[in-house]
């Protein structure tokens, strides 16, 4: 069984992935930390060098090759929805959870965020808002299951992404490891 996660930067996919993972006895990939881990630096230092094309070319790369691996919870980049070969790798390979928080709540979550290359911007929830507008859809082409991400703690996510995979049949409860998540939000 593979499960992604995709929703905009902020929406807590890879806590809640790395969680479910743990519940679910799979292994945890963060599609971010993956690259980080290949290019050998921040996203954001490569980003600056290389420029956004190159990221998502990198992206792609990583993204195609997870898909095609082995059953994990994969928690991807916010603007992995962009390449509609993203979106039809992750939607064919996985089953798809889109994390759903508004604009107003990335943007109280992410305030002071440094790490994110694409809200070093003078208005960051002005930005929010336009990311969201083009990548909601993306998102909601993407996914399988939509989870409303905006309020609820992180056992409260990892709850619904599993009654999900429960009533839809790709999870059996009998097989869930009982396990407490931490009551840390999403990152």
């Amino acid at each position: 069984m593979r499960i992604a996660l995709v929703g905009m930067p902020g929406s807590g996919k890879s806590t809640v992935g790395r969680h479910l993972a743990r519940q679910l006895g799979l292994r945890f990939v963060d599609s971010d930390t993956e690259i980080e881990h290949r290019i050998g630096m921040p996203i954001r230092d490569f980003f600056a060098a290389q420029g956004e094309d190159a990221f998502r070319d990198l992206e792609q790369d990583v993204i195609e090759e997870l898909v095609g691996g082995p059953p994990m919870v994969l928690a991807t980049g916010g603007g992995a929805v962009l390449r509609p070969s993203n979106r039809d790798a992750l939607h064919s390979r996985s089953h798809v959870f889109y994390l759903r928080n508004t604009p107003e709540e990335l943007h109280r979550r992410l305030r002071h965020d440094t790490h994110r290359p694409l809200l070093q911007v003078e208005d960051p929830l002005h930005r929010l808002r336009e990311l969201f507008r083009d990548r909601d859809p993306l998102y909601r082409r993407t996914a399988h299951f939509v989870v409303e991400a905006a309020r609820p703690s992180v056992p409260a996510l990892i709850g619904m992404v599993l009654m999900q995979l429960e009533l839809a049949g790709i999870v059996d409860p009998n097989q869930v490891m009982p396990h407490a998540p931490s009551q840390d939000g999403p990152h």
